[in-house]
């Protein structure tokens, strides 16, 4: 018989290519996003997608939000 092991996969975020480790594990996803808009305010608009299982962490992807200046 098989054993099952629970991991607990840690947080990470991506933007633009960069990787951002989660600043505290506790916070939901959006107090995440409002931790981070003063380094990066293009999130303030950013869509989110994931988390991705990407076997040792839950990826998840900001995505710059994109339109035209009016």
């Amino acid at each position: 018989m098989a054993k099952l092991q629970a991991q607990i996969l840690l947080r990470e975020f991506n933007y633009n290519g960069v990787r951002i480790p989660d600043p505290a594990p506790q916070m939901s996803v959006e107090e995440v996003r409002d931790l981070l808009v003063p380094s990066y305010p293009e999130l303030a608009t950013a869509t989110l997608t994931g988390p991705e299982d990407t076997g040792t962490t839950l990826r998840y992807t900001f995505n710059r939000a994109i339109g035209s200046k009016g």
